[in-house]
């Protein structure tokens, strides 16, 4: 009977366990399936890829900034932790590399944006109506989603609620206006304008009372219970970017604070496929050498795609400031937001500002320490601005140039040191070495080899917008 007893005991265990193990192994099988990349061929990875590291550049190239200038302690670039403001009180120089192609006219405040546990309030002062400001608010995406200052809000001041896409409250009492943002991640950057280097106690003043707080702080209420600290991942270099597979673990990382739009489910579908998205794991052993071999491929066509706009926009088809916006703005053109983030990320919009580029000479050939050029402006033709102009010189890898005069730019604000021509023109002289002394005052100093100038226009006016007010060329010097 006992014997009878354990053999009956021991088929239910046994039972038991192999009913286990089959309902343990069709969860792992299941599991397996949910996380296996989807077959595909070769041409459809490399397609995948091409669109999807067009997209990732922009939001990875990002969070490389905001880790050097919000969260890395140890950077020389680091400014303060999210949600505090960090005044600059001086312009960009050479010394200021995590940016590429940074103006040098207006010294920065930036403010890194973690909207996940609440609100923030900018509390902005009276500033004099002849002094141009902004407030550029920059999305995860690099998306600009709105602005304050001088041409958006006046120079009235104001409270000015950010708040990001898990909050949905009413507006408080004391706010001017709220500004909604699709990414619980954001930056912001004010710009201040310098006059000369006199003014620059005003501008010192004016970004101490420049003021950022919790909603709640603004409120004088409770806090509410603070999100959960981020593990940032250590980002790529930024040679790393433009070639490594690796971008698409940075942006899965990324994309936990990017609620998915509306119009990209489709788009985030197909990533998918490849491992790529909110929630993913993109690994790269789960695919074939060939497939590998194919993402390559679609990572250098995306490049080729970018290589076609910085062609035509270098022939004048394409404006750079088509390339800056919102959303709505871009419409989904991901190229040209790529093409943004890499000739100068955090570019304004062009309601905002204007940014005809100068890579080549008026025949065509790209523009070189070893030659002399000028820009001309007829009389009455000096670019329109309806806050002051600028053209700054950049080297080969779209840093300001070191030089003996330290003069990185030249701008309306320099009008009266100008020397202008016989009719009333003025003509500016870009060239390694000094020009006559009699030209000093318009020489913008260039480096040895190849280099580029962009043109600014803040606050740009209608004749420059709509292509009345045709941008001079630069031209080469004989001799």
């Amino acid at each position: 009977m006992e014997t009878m007893n354990l053999l009956r005991k021991t088929r239910i265990s046994t039972i038991f366990l192999l009913t286990l193990f089959i309902f343990s192994a069709c969860k792992t099988k299941g599991k397996t399936e949910a996380t296996s990349p989807v077959a595909l061929t070769p041409a459809e990875a490399r397609e995948i890829t091409r669109i999807a590291y067009t997209y990732a550049f922009p939001v990875v190239d990002n969070l490389r900034v905001q880790y050097a200038f919000f969260v890395d302690k140890t950077n020389p670039e680091y400014k303060a932790p999210y949600n505090r403001i960090f005044n600059i009180p001086r312009v960009f120089t050479p010394d200021d590399k995590v940016i590429q192609t940074p103006n040098s006219d207006t010294p920065y405040s930036w403010v890194g944006l973690d909207l996940r546990a609440e609100p923030l309030v900018f509390i902005i002062p009276p500033i004099e109506k002849e002094r141009y400001w902004s407030l550029q608010l920059i999305d995860l995406y690099t998306h600009n989603f709105d602005y304050l200052g001088s041409r958006a809000t006046g120079n009235g001041g104001g409270n000015f609620m950010i708040a990001g896409p898990g909050w949905n409250g009413v507006t408080p009492p004391g706010i001017t206006k709220v500004i909604r943002c699709e990414t619980e991640i954001a930056s912001a950057q004010f710009r201040t304008q310098l006059f000369n280097a006199s003014d620059l106690e005003n501008v010192k003043k004016i970004q101490n009372q420049y003021v950022v707080k919790p909603l709640s702080a603004f409120l004088g209420q409770a806090a509410p219970a603070p999100a959960p600290a981020i593990n940032f991942m250590t980002p790529l270099s930024k040679e790393a970017q433009r070639s490594s597979l690796d971008i698409f673990k940075h942006l899965n990382f990324a994309l936990q604070f990017c609620p998915t739009h509306p119009s990209e489910k489709e788009l985030m579908a197909n990533f998918k496929k490849l491992g790529i998205g909110s929630g993913e794991v993109f690994d790269t052993t789960k695919f074939s050498p060939e497939i590998v071999k194919a993402m390559h491929e679609g990572i250098a066509d995306s490049w080729q795609d970018f290589a076609k706009v910085m062609q035509e926009t270098n022939e004048g088809k394409i404006s750079p400031a088509d390339a800056f916006g919102t959303r709505e703005y871009l419409n989904g053109n991901y190229t040209y937001r790529m093409a943004a983030a890499v000739a100068g990320i955090y570019g304004n919009s062009k309601e905002e500002a204007i940014y005809p580029n100068y890579y080549l000479d008026s025949a065509g050939n790209k523009l070189n320490g070893s030659n002399r050029y000028i820009m001309h402006f007829a009389p009455g033709q000096l670019p329109p601005a309806n806050s002051f102009w600028s053209l700054t010189m950049y080297d080969s890898s779209d840093l300001l140039v070191a030089n003996p005069i330290n003069r990185y730019l030249l701008n309306s604000t320099m009008l009266s040191q100008f020397k202008r021509d016989k009719d009333g023109g003025l003509t500016l002289y870009i060239q390694q070495g000094a020009p006559d002394k009699a030209k000093t005052a318009n020489w913008l100093p260039a480096p040895k080899g190849v280099f580029r100038v962009v043109l600014r226009l803040y606050w740009p006016r209608k004749e420059a917008l709509d292509g009345t007010w045709k941008q001079p060329k630069v031209q080469k010097v004989a001799g």
